[in-house]
């Protein structure tokens, strides 16, 4: 006979695989420690097989755990759906923390065409350049720069998570038109302004390395916004070292220019991904903004290849 399991304990199960601790999944579900420990010792009894390995004040699954998670998670993911979509209730919310950059310089001038195709969805976003932990309910999804790894969230928590890439980025040097006669060849910019980017990921050295040069040692003003280095460039004050995604809106009003595309050797590089709880894929409203970003972006962020295989 099949072993009737109570969805309280299921919610118990999951909250505790989620958070990767007893005490954590019992702050989530608004219970104590204890009951939470006596739910999951009751469902593994019930089951008899161990779900949880105990590591001084953490967890991590079995691998029957595991199995079990991977059910669980797709059912109560797919129960939230389906009442979300019959239910009447008010207009979807998304919930995002995202880069700075990413935000100012590519999300917010594209927000229009979003809310035009899905009128009625309410937006919440704050920047950060921090990781986001996913802790209580604040933040559906994050944009983060630089790509996520264990030690950000925690191994259980990152275990938890689906990272997607959100493409190449190409970083190549951007000035204003009044600067750009003077530089004809990648060897022009060693007597340049160079404007740094204290935070980016691909610097001069890099830009510099990739075109058989040395780069020369750092005097110009540094920053640790691209948008700040690109409104910099923009005035007059050096070159930027920047990333075309993030350059579009200038580089159409010819307040930047390309003075050495086809040139010199540009970078690409992954800088930007998209990073949310396995558990939240369900929400409609994250749902309808990665359909989104993938077409903004041409790229395929595909939500059905999770479910077979961890995005990391």
């Amino acid at each position: 006979m099949r072993p009737h399991l109570p969805l309280s304990s299921l919610r118990a199960f999951e909250a505790v695989a989620r958070t990767g601790s007893f005490r954590a999944a019992a702050a989530d579900l608004g219970l104590t420690p204890s009951a939470v420990s006596h739910a999951i010792r009751g469902l593994e009894d019930l089951l008899a097989a161990p779900l949880f390995l105990r590591e001084g004040r953490g967890t991590r699954l079995t691998a029957q755990g595991e199995t079990l998670m991977g059910h669980v998670e797709r059912g109560f993911g797919e129960l939230r759906l389906g009442i979300s979509t019959i239910a009447a209730r008010g207009p979807e919310r998304l919930r995002l923390h995202c880069a700075p950059s990413f935000a100012a310089q590519w999300l917010v001038p594209r927000l229009k065409r979003l809310l035009e195709e899905h009128a009625g969805l309410e937006l919440r976003i704050a920047a950060g350049a921090d990781y986001t932990r996913f802790r209580g309910d604040e933040f559906d999804a994050d944009i983060v720069y630089g790509a996520p790894r264990p030690e950000h969230y925690g191994t259980q928590a990152f275990q938890a998570l689906v990272v997607m890439p959100l493409g190449h980025e190409t970083v190549t040097p951007l000035c204003a038109p009044s600067l750009a006669g003077a530089i004809r060849a990648p060897r022009d910019l060693l007597g340049q302004t160079l404007i740094e980017s204290a935070v980016k990921k691909v610097r001069w050295p890099d830009w510099f390395s990739a075109n058989g040069l040395i780069a020369p040692e750092s005097s110009g003003p540094r920053f640790d916004r691209s948008f700040l280095s690109l409104s910099a460039a923009a005035e007059g004050l050096g070159v930027a070292l920047e990333s075309l995604r993030f350059a579009e809106r200038e580089l159409a009003s010819g307040r930047l220019v390309r003075p050495l595309a086809g040139v010199g050797e540009d970078v690409t590089y992954v800088g930007h991904w998209l990073v949310f709880p396995r558990a939240r894929r369900y929400a409609p409203a994250l749902r309808l903004f990665i359909d989104w970003l993938s077409r903004e972006l041409a790229l395929p962020l595909d939500l059905t290849v999770i479910d077979g295989t961890p995005v990391n």
